[in-house]
């Protein structure tokens, strides 16, 4: 009897570390959880914040080139230095106003993130300060520039009028080149079709008046749907499907050839398509 008690006394006591380990491996866990997570947060903010600062500093290099393209620039002569001046003056303010706003951008990440440094408080002293010197030095070359009467305002003002105009100019040889090509296609459209007699009648394309008075080719109101567009200056060839064919509107002779392929059906190959379709810009041709 006092055995079992003893076991009893031992499983008990087994039983209550096993929840105690249970329990505090469960709580390693969570805080290994909340730890990771916290890290992870920590590198995503570190991430942001470093892709931001690199976006400044290639303004800062793009701000750069293009005040040593002003300075080689304002020593030519000639409008088209005008108008590169003025152009690269406006990409040097739209560079500058992306750079505030990017620095205004880390100083608010850097506000907002768990990361606490003084380092980080520097490096946006640093870029703060740096921006001010750019302020400067292109408020400086701004002077420079309209001591040697080269006013970017005007300047700007004068160039957008020109690229206006420009913009007008090429939109009106848009619509010219549009029309001339458009005169140039229909010139050089035909139509072309084949078919048995009795699908040509259908169509009105060829009609007879009385029994013994010649067939009368495309007059009155023929079906157009049934004709083929084409151009002229690329479809040289028509094949016909057919071993017996006839051509019934009037092209000139010397300008084409009905020869067999290799099924000796026959293909109206045009040899001379200007003379060809001088005639008439219709074909017709009776197959059987």
């Amino acid at each position: 009897m006092k055995k079992l008690f003893i076991l009893a006394i031992c499983a008990i006591s087994l039983a209550s570390c096993n929840e105690s380990a249970k329990k505090a491996e469960n709580q390693a866990r969570a805080e290994r959880d909340s730890l990771n997570q916290i890290i992870a947060q920590k590198d995503d903010e570190i991430n942001d914040m470093m892709t931001t600062l690199v976006d400044i500093e290639d303004g800062f290099r793009e701000i750069t080139d293009a005040q040593n393209r002003v300075t080689l620039a304002k020593d030519g002569e000639g409008t088209n230095t005008k108008q590169r001046i003025a152009e690269n003056f406006q990409y040097i303010q739209s560079m500058m106003q992306q750079n505030k706003d990017l620095i205004n951008k880390l100083k608010q990440q850097v506000r907002e993130s768990s990361i606490k440094g003084d380092k980080l408080k520097k490096v946006i002293a640093s870029l703060t300060e740096q921006m001010e010197k750019k302020d400067q030095q292109i408020a400086e070359m701004q002077q420079q520039l309209e001591a040697k009467d080269i006013h970017i305002g005007e300047l700007n003002t004068e160039i957008g009028n020109m690229k206006e105009d420009a913009r007008a100019m090429q939109a009106e040889n848009d619509a010219q080149a549009s029309k001339i090509g458009e005169q140039d296609k229909q010139l050089h459209t035909a139509w072309f079709v084949y078919g048995t007699k009795d699908e040509l009648k259908k169509q009105q394309i060829v009609t007879k008046d009385g029994l013994f008075s010649k067939a009368k080719i495309l007059q009155g109101n023929f079906n157009k749907d049934y004709f083929t567009k084409i151009d002229i200056r690329v479809d040289k060839e028509i094949k016909l499907y057919s071993k017996d064919a006839k051509v019934l509107t009037t092209h000139p002779a010397s300008s084409y050839k009905l020869q067999p392929d290799a099924n000796k059906q026959l293909i109206l190959r045009i040899t001379d398509p200007q003379t060809f379709w001088s005639t008439s810009k219709y074909l017709v041709v009776q197959v059987k």
